[in-house]
């Protein structure tokens, strides 16, 4: 039974943040627990049990007499999350740097190259698609090479955070491909130099510039 609840429980949250990502629920909208039973699909039990995961990973907060509020997207939030993805990512790719197997950074390597042919060629809907499925795989993929699911947990809920930032200015667009590849691009090169510093800067000038589109500067 208590393996039941815990399936519940997860998938709960999954539909939760699918919603959240999807905007179908709306940054700092007040919603109540029988609103996140049909917006979730999910019995009352589960959304009941899944509240204390969000609030602790501060996508949800309980309003005395107003019911529970989503995550609010303000400059403070931008801040703090964009410094927190620095200090995980420079740990990760330091690490990846020295660690991560030939193959696996040559299929990378590539993946993105091939991506960044294809784009200066025009960029379609479908490779809009796969370009931003790969950027987020990218950094998930070696924030999760070190191996710690702490780090790891703590990552998903900040990439959650900062997909909500400004999410249209967040989302890569079309004319944005080719030079994301091009940040991408820059840090493979440092990785494939098994070069720690030199990776370091790159990823963080490469977060550093998200940043400043989540800004609108």
């Amino acid at each position: 039974m208590a393996e039941a609840n815990t399936r519940l429980r997860d998938h709960a949250y999954s539909s939760f943040t699918e919603k959240l990502l999807a905007r179908d629920i709306e940054p700092g909208q007040f919603v109540s627990q029988r609103e996140l039973v049909e917006l979730t699909g999910m019995p009352l039990g589960a959304i009941r049990e899944m509240i204390p995961r969000l609030e602790a990973d501060g996508l949800i907060r309980t309003s005395p007499k107003r019911g529970l509020q989503v995550l609010a997207i303000d400059l403070d939030l931008i801040r703090s999350a964009f410094q927190l993805r620095r200090i995980i990512e420079g740990e990760a790719f330091a690490r990846f740097s020295e660690t991560a197997a030939d193959q696996d950074l040559a299929r990378i390597a590539e993946d993105h190259a091939s991506i960044r042919r294809e784009a200066t060629e025009g960029v379609t809907p479908d490779l809009l698609s796969r370009a931003q499925r790969m950027d987020w795989a990218f950094h998930d993929h070696v924030v999760d090479h070190m191996q710690n699911r702490i780090i790891s947990d703590i990552h998903r809920v900040n990439a959650i955070k900062i997909r909500l930032i400004r999410n249209a200015d967040t989302r890569m667009l079309p004319e944005l491909v080719v030079s994301v590849m091009d940040e991408h691009l820059t840090v493979i090169q440092a990785l494939e130099a098994r070069d720690p510093a030199r990776t370091v800067e790159a990823i963080h000038a490469h977060i550093d510039s998200a940043k400043r589109r989540a800004l609108g500067v």
